[in-house]
């Protein structure tokens, strides 16, 4: 459990906030990490003989292949019954944070980015990604598998017609090139030190709290037993903290200001309404 560090909530500003907050549960880390070992193997064993490197490589491979099965089969019943299934599901704020975020990287300073939920748009898209080429790739994969001796069948090389075994064969090479660049995509972003605060979670299973406020909505990644405040867009661009910190300083002004031109109006108030008083007062002391 996350230490609780009170009611400062970790000096994030949000009361009751865990100094640590929990990110990636244990068994979300071991089946990541279980999965990459046999992403990783399955990947080697495919594309090294085209490269020249010969091994016994075909039962190294499909050894792989059932255990990502399993693994995928897993995850597959523990998110849609044990989780959020819907949490990578991608909304319409996803779509606009993403587009913000394209802007904010094509030059457009000062462009307001709202906060993410647990998991930003990328890490969405990447999933979405990685399950299509992954499924693809698993479902030709079992059935290129019945062309092979195992201790499961026999060989049937048969079971379907050449036209069919060569969609099968292409269908499942291109599943492979595409999850090579999906891979390479993700160790590159793991390893970039601004995005190492995530990895780490995939490790430690947690993210600071101040990690936590500045980059993610806690009204869409609900932490249990703190409260929820409205969402506040954070500028992107150079310059973007410093600009924002006077507006809102600027804003704690006008409320004082305010405040302070509300007493005097107030007492305005009454006292016309005492000298209305006193006047009918006095126009009734008149006429008797």
């Amino acid at each position: 459990m996350p230490a609780a560090s009170g009611d400062s909530g970790g000096g994030s500003g949000i009361a009751g906030l865990p100094a640590q907050v929990l990110r990636h549960a244990m068994s979300e880390r071991v089946f990541h990490w279980g999965m990459s070992a046999a992403m990783l193997v399955l990947l080697v064993t495919a594309f090294a003989p085209v490269m020249g490197i010969q091994f016994a490589w075909v039962t190294i491979h499909w050894v792989a292949g059932i255990f990502l099965t399993v693994m995928i089969a897993y995850h597959m019943v523990h998110a849609t019954f044990f989780q959020d299934f819907w949490a990578m599901w991608v909304e319409g704020k996803d779509i606009k944070a993403g587009i913000a975020e394209i802007k904010h990287m094509i030059g457009r300073n000062g462009t307001e980015v709202p906060k993410a939920a647990k998991y930003p748009i990328d890490h969405k898209m990447f999933h979405h990604g990685a399950a299509v080429s992954g499924l693809a790739a698993i479902v030709t994969g079992i059935f290129m598998m019945l062309r092979l001796e195992t201790p499961f069948w026999t060989a049937n090389p048969y079971m379907l017609s050449d036209s069919a075994w060569g969609v099968m064969y292409v269908v499942h090479g291109v599943s492979g090139v595409a999850l090579i660049a999906l891979v390479i995509t993700h160790i590159y972003f793991a390893i970039r030190p601004d995005k190492w605060w995530i990895t780490k979670s995939m490790i430690y299973g947690t993210i600071s709290s101040e990690k936590y406020v500045e980059n993610h909505d806690p009204s869409r990644w609900a932490i249990a037993g703190v409260s929820s405040p409205e969402e506040e867009p954070v500028l992107a661009g150079v310059g973007a903290s410093a600009s924002s910190e006077p507006a809102a300083e600027g804003g704690l002004g006008d409320a004082g200001d305010s405040g302070s031109e509300a007493g005097p109006v107030a007492g305005a108030d009454e006292s016309s309404s005492d000298d209305s008083d006193d006047e009918w007062a006095s126009e009734v002391g008149g006429s008797d």
